[in-house]
C-alpha cells in the first residue's frame, strides 16, 4: 500500500463515520492527509513528493491506529497530534484550550488592521486568548509593540506560555490572569483583539462532539451568546487610548450582536468566512455608549 492508498482509505473511514470538521480542515481528506503525515513524522506540505511512498505493515497498523482514535473519540485531530496552525504559523495544543481558529487571524495577518493602527501604537492586548495564538501572530506582525495575554483559565495560560515561549517572543508578551478585563488592571492599549466565548445556548446544544470536545468556558456565551460581549463592550472605553480600536470575532452571531447594540457603529471586517463575522470598533464608538 502507498501513502496516497492509505490517504485515500482513511478518508473513506472519516467520511462513512460521520465525523465533524472545522479544526483546521474541512473535509475527511485534508483531515486524513494531516493524520496519515502526522504520524508517519512527514512534512504536512509535501503531500506531492511522498505520495508513492510504499508502507511497511507496522505504519499502515499505525495509521490505521490513529483513524481509530479520530472516530472512536470525537476529538479533533489537533488533539491527538498536539498542535495545529493558525496562518501557516504552528501552535502548540491540547485539551486545555480550543483549537486555534479565530478569525481575527486573518485581517491581522494580511495587513488590513494595519490602517487603524498609528505610528504611535505600542500596546496591543490579546484578550481571551487561549493558547496564545493571536498574541503570538500580533507580536509577529508589528515587532515594535508589546503584547498583553489574557484569559481566565490557568491552564489555557500555561498552553499560551508554551507558544509563547516556542516563539521566542517572551520578551515581548506578558500573560495575565483574570476574568476579562479585570485581568489587566488599569491599562490602556491601542489595539485590543477579543474572541470571546460567544456561541448562544441553542447552537450550543446542538454541537457536534469534536466541537463539545473543547473547553466549554471558551465557547458558551449565554443564550444569545452576548453575556461576555455586554460586558466588554461596556468595559472597553476605560481599556482604550483616544484612538484606539476593539477588534471583536462573533461568528455566527450578527443577528444577536445587533440586537444587543443596535445603535452601535461598527465596521465589519472581510473574511475568508464573509463578511459578518469579526468586526472592529472605534474607542468613540465605544465611548458614546454600545447600546
Amino acid at each position: 500500500m502507498t501513502l496516497i492508498d492509505a490517504i485515500e482509505r482513511s478518508s473513506a473511514r472519516l467520511e462513512q463515520a460521520g465525523v465533524s470538521f472545522g479544526h483546521g480542515t474541512s473535509c475527511a481528506f485534508d483531515e486524513a492527509v494531516w493524520l496519515v503525515l502526522w504520524r508517519l513524522g512527514l512534512p504536512l506540505d509535501d503531500l506531492d513528493g511522498v505520495a508513492a511512498r510504499v508502507l511497511t505493515p507496522d505504519e499502515q497498523q499505525a495509521i490505521d491506529a490513529l483513524v481509530t482514535q479520530r472516530i472512536s473519540t470525537r476529538k479533533p485531530a489537533a488533539y491527538l497530534t498536539g498542535e495545529a496552525w493558525l496562518q501557516g504559523v504552528p501552535f502548540t495544543v491540547d485539551e486545555r484550550v480550543i483549537v486555534p481558529r479565530s478569525l481575527i487571524a486573518e485581517p491581522l495577518a494580511d495587513g488590513t488592521l494595519d490602517s487603524w493602527l498609528s505610528a504611535h501604537t505600542q500596546a496591543v492586548l490579546d484578550l481571551c486568548t487561549g493558547n496564545g495564538s493571536l498574541a503570538v501572530l500580533a507580536a509577529m506582525a508589528w515587532p515594535e509593540v508589546t503584547v498583553d495575554a489574557a484569559d481566565l483559565s490557568a491552564d489555557a495560560l500555561a498552553v499560551a506560555r508554551l507558544n509563547v515561549d516556542r516563539h521566542g517572543l517572551a520578551a515581548r508578551i506578558r500573560l495575565l490572569q483574570g476574568d476579562g478585563l479585570a485581568a489587566v488592571g488599569t491599562a490602556r492599549y491601542d489595539l485590543i483583539l477579543c474572541n470571546p466565548p460567544y456561541v448562544n445556548a441553542g447552537s450550543m446544544a446542538a454541537l457536534p462532539p469534536e466541537f463539545r470536545a473543547e473547553p466549554e468556558l471558551a465557547l458558551a456565551g449565554g443564550s444569545d451568546g452576548m453575556d461576555f460581549v455586554r460586558r466588554l463592550l461596556h468595559e472597553a472605553p476605560a481599556h482604550l487610548n483616544d484612538d484606539g480600536v476593539l477588534v471583536l470575532e462573533i461568528g455566527h452571531e450578527r443577528a444577536h450582536f445587533e440586537a444587543a447594540f443596535p445603535r452601535l457603529e461598527t465596521i465589519w471586517l472581510p473574511t475568508s468566512a464573509g463578511d459578518d463575522q469579526v468586526l472592529l470598533l472605534s474607542a468613540q464608538a465605544l465611548a458614546e455608549g454600545p447600546g
